[in-house]
């Protein structure tokens, strides 16, 4: 690429209106909202259609609101996508691409990183990660943690994430990122995007002057890449 793109944001596991609103105000282009089984910052529907009226309200420069699911009926999925108002699925299970072909909405796969990934499994995840993108989806590469599909809170070799963007392909970097460390990891890998959750929170709250953080110090850096639809 020869011109540059300002890196997109994701601020997840947003439970409230007022924390939505924060983050759509800091200038994040993605906002997440759980609705995976057993997760602490999952959320029911009465309360997302509001979080997600809340944010439509201010208008046209909106971030794009979306919904995770983790290995859920896809009649669920895009019944929660059609009642809620969601701009995107953030599938953080084991969907095939079948499945993500029949979502109604745009999908945004999350891929997982084994913590200590070599080389054999660069390649296979640089495999994994073009099938996908190669038909509209968008990736986000995640640590790998067992019998969690996502929000681990924890990194994996950047390094890893590196290799994937020198091969061309676009990704959003997730996995153990804060207002402290987004900066250097954006930096070190060249994401698409980067997405938070934990990292902008406190004591399991979301913080407000930790999702501005994050936002601003993710924007010292500009990415090079631009998906690959």
């Amino acid at each position: 690429m020869t011109s540059r793109e300002t890196i997109k944001v994701k601020i997840c596991g947003v439970r409230t209106p007022e924390d939505a609103l924060v983050a759509a105000q800091a200038g994040a282009d993605f906002v997440g909202l759980s609705f995976v089984p057993g997760s602490r910052r999952r959320v029911d529907v009465s309360v997302a259609k509001n979080i997600v009226s809340a944010v439509k309200s201010t208008g046209q420069q909106r971030p794009k609101m979306v919904g995770l699911f983790a290995d859920q009926v896809l009649e669920e999925v895009n019944q929660t996508i059609e009642a809620c108002g969601l701009d995107a699925a953030q599938l953080c299970g084991q969907e095939s691409l079948e499945y993500c072909r029949d979502v109604e909405a745009q999908v945004i796969k999350v891929l997982h990183v084994e913590p200590n990934a070599g080389q054999t499994a660069t390649d296979s995840l640089s495999e994994r990660v073009g099938r996908y993108t190669n038909v509209g989806h968008l990736v986000t590469l995640d640590r790998f943690m067992e019998g969690v599909p996502g929000g681990t809170g924890q990194t994996f070799d950047w390094d890893v994430a590196a290799q994937i963007s020198s091969r061309g392909f676009s990704f959003l970097l997730a996995g153990g990122l804060d207002p402290s460390n987004v900066s250097r990891a954006a930096a070190h890998a060249s994401p698409w995007g980067v997405d938070v959750s934990s990292g902008v929170e406190t004591n399991g709250t979301k913080d407000h002057d930790k999702i501005r953080a994050f936002v601003s110090n993710a924007r010292a850096f500009s990415s090079t890449h631009q998906p690959l639809h």
